[in-house]
């Protein structure tokens, strides 16, 4: 009877997988110790060592001599792909149509143009800066130049307040680059936050990015870190900000009620159920 009731129960088709392990993690964790231990303390890469070498033994023997599996249960069944993030919402209106909305429009030319709009208007504060402080424009433009030369670092302020056609192409260079980049980013960002664009724009990214040029400066430029003068870069972040924002903004022409009351993890474009209609959610049976 025991067989007979085990030939007609139906048999859970089972795969063989890498049997589960945190020694990679470990070994992640201790290696990264031991660099960072390189330019800070002794100590902490001693602290990598010892993380290290477990993981590197503890993930050798579950490979070798024979690699550890575990079997997993497989359900079988169609698997439709799609996704959950909506480019239109279709409202019904009769029972023979539907009211089609747009539920956002974006395009990466939206963010090129924001960045450069904003590094334009980014260098109006900096050139003042430069004008009050030195009396001289050039010395914003040169100060970001010699981030890229070795041999302007120990140069004076005189010298950075002259105009030097190799200071300005460079600033060019670094200047656009990072402004295009920042704005394909706004362009990016500023769709997951449709409610208030201009005030997350304008001032709660460029404090961010202020505090982050803060803690990794010194690294990038000591030149910069040297010379800076914070307020006036927070200035100048703020205005690229707000202005960069507006343009990207202007772009992004249709947030319609339905996009703003989607979860956030939907509007970030995530792959998630959220979107869902209810009866398409999985429910426990």
């Amino acid at each position: 009877m025991e067989s007979h009731k085990q030939g007609d129960a139906p048999q859970t088709p089972i795969v063989e997988l890498p049997a589960p392990t945190v020694w990679p993690m470990v070994l992640a964790l201790g290696l990264s110790l031991v660099i960072a231990g390189m330019v800070t303390n002794v100590a902490i890469s001693l602290l990598g060592l010892v993380l290290a070498v477990p993981a590197m033994v503890g993930w050798f023997l579950q490979v070798l001599p024979v690699e550890q599996h575990q079997p997993v249960p497989v359900a079988a069944g169609p698997i439709e792909v799609v996704s959950a993030r909506s480019s239109v919402a279709r409202l019904p209106i009769g029972p023979m149509h539907r009211k089609i909305l747009p539920v956002e429009t974006y395009t990466i030319r939206a963010g090129i143009k924001g960045g450069i709009a904003g590094g334009i208007a980014m260098s109006g504060p900096a050139m003042l800066f430069g004008l009050i402080r030195y009396h001289s424009i050039w010395y914003p433009i040169n100060l970001l130049a010699a981030g890229g030369f070795v041999s302007w670092a120990g140069q004076s302020n005189a010298f950075l307040a002259e105009f030097h056609l190799r200071g300005l192409l460079a600033a060019i260079a670094i200047h656009g680059t990072a402004s295009v980049l920042v704005g394909l980013l706004y362009g990016a960002m500023l769709p997951m936050y449709p409610r208030m664009p201009i005030l997350t724009a304008g001032f709660v990214a460029p404090f961010l990015w202020t505090g982050l040029v803060y803690s990794i400066l010194g690294i990038v430029s000591p030149i910069l870190d040297q010379r800076i003068d914070w307020l006036w870069f927070t200035l100048s972040q703020c205005a690229f900000g707000l202005v960069a924002g507006f343009v990207v903004n202007l772009d992004v022409r249709v947030r319609t009620p339905q996009f703003r009351a989607l979860p956030f993890a939907i509007r970030a474009g995530l792959h998630a159920d959220l979107g869902k209609p209810p009866e398409q959610k999985d429910s426990p049976e």
